[in-house]
C-alpha cells in the first residue's frame, strides 16, 4: 500500500508572523498613525541597528537586494569596459546588476563541496579589465573571505559581498557584510531577515562610498533639488523598517533554529544510499 506524504513547505511566512503578530501589528499601526512613511526616524533607526549588528560604520537602506548590488557598483564607478567576476550559481540579480551598469559579468564555477565561488578559478579569471568581485554567500555559508580578500588586495579589486541569503552568518570572528568593501543585503520576505515586502541595505566602513550611495539612491541629489548625477529612486519605506526592527531582534534565534532543522535533515539523509548531503562549514 502506497502511503501519501503531504509536502512540507520550505518556509512558512504565516507561521513566523503568528509568532510575532502583536509586535508587528502595533509597529505598523504606529507608522500609519505617524504619517511618516518614507525615511524618518524609523528608517534611520533600522540603519543604525543593522550597522551595530554587522559591526560596521555605515548602513544605507534601499528598496531591494538587487538595488543594493546596483548601487554598490555605481558608487565604485564600475561601468562600460569593466569586468566583474562572480559565481555561475546564483539568482539572476547578481549578474543582472553588472550588465545594468554596462560592465561585463565574468562567471567562474563553484566549489563542488560548498557551492560557493571556486577561488582558484577566480584568480585565473582576473584580467586588466577586472574591477570587482561579487562573492555570493550561498545558503547562509560564507565564501572563504580570508583568501578572497587576499586575492583582491594583490590585484586592487573591489569586493562586493552578496549577503542576500546570509544575514548573521560569520567568517571567522566577523559577520558577512563587514569583511569586503561593501555588503549587500536583501529583505525579501523569504530571506532569513525578511520584511513584509521588498527591501535591502548596503553596509560599509567607507564613509565616502556611503555618502555616494545615499546620493545615488535618492535621484542623485545630495541637497534637495540639487542633482549631482543621474541616480535612482531606491528608498526603504518606514513600514518595512518597523517590521525589520522587530525581526532583527529574533534573527540569531531563528538562525539557530534553521541550523537545528538542517542538522536533522543531514542526520537522516546521510543514512540513505546514494545520497550526498551538503557540506557544512564550521563556525557561524
Amino acid at each position: 500500500m502506497i502511503q501519501t506524504v503531504n509536502s512540507i513547505p520550505a518556509f512558512d511566512l504565516k507561521q513566523q508572523y503568528n509568532a510575532i503578530e502583536e509586535e508587528v501589528s502595533a509597529a505598523v499601526l504606529e507608522v500609519l498613525a505617524s504619517g511618516g512613511y518614507i525615511g524618518g526616524s524609523i528608517v534611520a533607526g533600522l540603519e543604525q541597528q543593522l550597522a551595530d549588528y554587522i559591526e560596521v560604520n555605515e548602513c544605507i537602506s534601499c528598496n531591494s537586494g538587487t538595488d543594493a548590488l546596483y548601487l554598490a557598483l555605481r558608487a565604485y564607478g564600475i561601468g562600460v569596459g569593466d569586468e566583474v567576476i562572480t559565481t555561475s550559481f546564483t539568482f539572476i540579480a547578481t549578474s543582472e546588476v553588472i550588465s545594468a551598469v554596462g560592465a561585463k559579468p565574468v562567471f567562474v564555477d563553484i566549489n563542488e563541496a560548498t557551492f560557493n565561488l571556486d577561488l582558484q578559478q577566480v584568480a585565473t579569471a582576473i584580467t586588466p579589465q577586472t574591477k570587482a568581485i561579487i562573492p555570493v554567500h550561498l545558503f547562509g555559508q560564507p565564501v572563504d573571505m580570508t583568501e578572497l580578500m587576499g586575492i583582491a588586495k594583490v590585484h586592487n579589486l573591489v569586493v562586493i559581498e552578496d549577503c542576500a541569503q546570509s544575514t548573521g552568518a560569520m567568517w571567522g570572528e566577523k559577520l558577512v557584510g563587514s569583511i569586503g568593501h561593501v555588503g549587500c543585503f536583501s529583505f525579501y520576505p523569504t530571506k532569513n531577515l525578511g520584511g513584509c515586502g521588498d527591501g535591502g541595505a548596503i553596509t560599509t566602513n567607507d564613509g565616502e562610498i556611503a555618502a555616494k550611495i545615499r546620493m545615488l539612491k535618492n535621484h542623485g541629489q545630495k541637497d534637495r533639488y540639487y542633482y549631482e548625477e543621474v541616480g535612482v529612486n531606491s528608498r526603504l519605506d518606514a513600514i518595512q523598517a518597523a517590521v525589520l526592527q522587530i525581526k532583527l531582534r529574533y534573527l540569531d534565534t531563528w538562525n539557530q533554529q534553521r541550523k537545528g532543522i538542517a542538522s536533522r535533515y543531514q542526520s537522516y539523509l546521510s543514512q540513505l544510499p546514494n545520497i550526498i548531503t551538503p557540506h557544512e562549514l564550521g563556525g557561524g
